[in-house]
């Protein structure tokens, strides 16, 4: 993908994974890079469960990427103080 492509990919999946744990949002740029970083989190967790992730725009990466951002946001909200699951 182009880097404008996983701009937009990092923007809708930190946007549902931000949905998910918190139901308002990190504000746009918090939920790209938190996004763009569940991605990379969510390769890496789903490889080494053996489960290869190519990153491509579909249903199976969209799916990973948002696992990996619920994880990180978790980690976010642990490390800021912020409660989640509202």
């Amino acid at each position: 993908m182009s880097i404008l492509g996983w701009l937009f990919f990092g923007l809708i999946t930190g946007f549902i994974a931000s949905k998910v744990v918190n139901a308002r949002g990190e504000g746009c740029f918090v939920d790209m890079a938190l996004g763009i970083v569940g991605a990379v989190i969510g390769g890496a967790m789903f490889g080494l469960l053996g489960h290869p992730v190519y990153f491509h725009f579909n249903l199976w990466s969209m799916f990973v990427a948002v696992i990996g951002a619920i994880v990180v946001l978790f980690v976010w909200h642990a490390a800021t103080g912020r409660r989640g699951l509202k």
